[in-house]
């Protein structure tokens, strides 16, 4: 089934509402020498804006990740979108152009958003757990993530998102602490941090292009996105 010919319409998936603990900065747990010190703990304060947040995580050498990127990889979008879409980390084609959801994964991502009328530089936003890239594309490792995690709740804090999309295994274990299958996941609506920001989990548009089977899977989990965000007063996507 591709993408394109996917329509909205009315959803059979009925929604089960579950709370995720609020989710609170931790820190870093790497190893850090005091030459670099002054730059492996940055102050993200409450109200960093985002030209200071951003030259944070383009300064940051937290982890040891830092030593392999091209440049990190920040964000893309509206920075004051209804909907925020989170993924795992850069690939080697998002590490070089210093954007995510590039490549083949990244059409087929916007593809999905323009079925429910979504669109990456007008009505959402679009960032990863980790600002660099892994070697060899690796899962991102725990250590690395506590590392990562304070840039990206900042980043939640200032676009403030009425719908969290999580894609993919990785970004919705680690932004509902949990290591519930995906499969699990899906289908329901979750509460992420103070605010109870609704949290949808589907795919990874990477996933979906090895198994394309589980697109109509995915789409439902975009009718179900669409749903809340209606629900919570949003106007029509499509």
């Amino acid at each position: 089934m591709g993408i394109d010919a996917w329509r909205l319409r009315a959803s059979s998936v009925d929604a089960q509402v579950v709370s995720a603990q609020a989710v609170n900065a931790r820190p870093c747990a790497v190893p850090v020498s005091s030459a670099s010190l002054g730059n492996t703990a940055p102050d993200i304060a409450t109200n960093t804006d985002w030209d200071v947040l951003q030259q944070h995580v383009a300064d940051c050498t937290r982890c040891d990740l830092h030593r392999t990127r091209t440049q990190t990889v920040f964000g893309v979008g509206n920075r004051t979108a209804d909907w925020l879409v989170i993924g795992e980390a850069p690939g080697a084609e998002e590490d070089k152009r210093g954007e995510p959801f590039v490549g083949r994964a990244g059409q087929l991502l916007d593809n999905m958003l323009a079925a429910i009328g979504l669109d990456r530089a007008r009505n959402v936003y679009i960032a990863n757990i980790l600002k660099c890239r892994p070697p060899n594309n690796r899962d991102p490792q725990a250590h690395e993530v506590a590392c990562c995690e304070p840039y990206l709740q900042q980043q939640i804090a200032l676009i403030q998102p009425r719908l969290i999309l999580a894609v993919g295994r990785i970004a919705a274990q680690n932004l509902l602490k949990t290591d519930v299958p995906l499969a699990r996941l899906r289908g329901r609506v979750h509460r992420y941090g103070e605010r109870q920001t609704p949290l949808i989990v589907t795919y990874h548009p990477a996933y979906l292009l090895r198994t394309p089977g589980d697109k109509r899977k995915a789409w439902e989990d975009l009718q179900l996105a669409v749903r809340v965000y209606r629900e919570l007063g949003g106007g029509a996507t499509a």
